[in-house]
């Protein structure tokens, strides 16, 4: 009992220990000014690689703010777009890649930017019967890409996605021509299933959503 004991309290003061030290180096973080841009960017990447994304957030704040045109910058909001993609933070990336846009719209990567928009969409994807406007909204976007970078290398990734998303959005219109139909809403059942039936989709190739049964009275809508 009284090892046990001892041995709670050790891991407990390690732990503590651990909390301190990243308190204190974040504190000596937010003390630091005036720093090369250099500095900045090098201790953007220490962070990432060591897997502290916030802190990794702080550093780019600070080289933004004291740096604003550094050529730094760009490549800089890419290397923490894809960080964020790889730690499934979708929504932080794009804040990235939406600022890489605004302010560097001309740039010969923008392809590959708007790409990776698309891709952290896609990927942001929890359950397509939630994300309907998500959905309209990056097929909107991948049409687009269409339209600018026709002859992009990412297009066979994008047009990869616009299936994938095409076959999500058929599943959708199918489940809500169901739900109308399970209400005796026979009108409104006969829209959506016309929905499905005007897109490119084969009806016979939509497969139906797997929801966890602690799930399903939210996901499938029952009344």
């Amino acid at each position: 009992m009284i090892n046990n004991l001892k041995f709670k309290n050790f891991v407990l003061i390690i732990g503590l220990g651990f909390v301190l030290t990243a308190c204190s180096q974040k504190s000596d973080r937010v003390q630091e000014y005036d720093k090369p841009a250099l500095y900045w960017y090098n201790d953007m990447l220490k962070q990432i690689s060591t897997g502290y994304l916030e802190e990794a957030d702080d550093v780019y704040t600070s080289l933004e703010s004291e740096h604003r045109n550094s050529p730094l910058i760009p490549t800089a909001l890419l290397i923490l777009a894809n960080a964020h993609i790889d730690n499934e933070e979708y929504q932080l990336a794009n804040f990235y890649l939406d600022e890489y846009i605004k302010r560097f719209a001309l740039s010969k990567n923008v392809d590959y930017v708007r790409y990776l928009k698309i891709k952290a969409n896609f990927l942001g994807f929890s359950n397509e019967l939630r994300d309907q406007q998500l959905i309209e909204d990056t097929i909107k976007e991948i049409e687009e890409y269409r339209n600018l970078f026709s002859n992009s290398k990412y297009m066979p990734l994008v047009n990869t996605m616009s299936a994938r998303l095409y076959m999500a959005k058929a599943s959708l219109d199918k489940e809500i021509a169901d739900l109308y139909r399970r209400i005796d809403k026979p009108k409104a059942a006969e829209y959506y299933n016309k929905k499905v039936k005007e897109s490119w989709v084969d009806e016979k190739e939509i497969e139906p959503v797997e929801t966890p049964f602690y799930k399903y009275p939210f996901e499938k809508n029952i009344f």
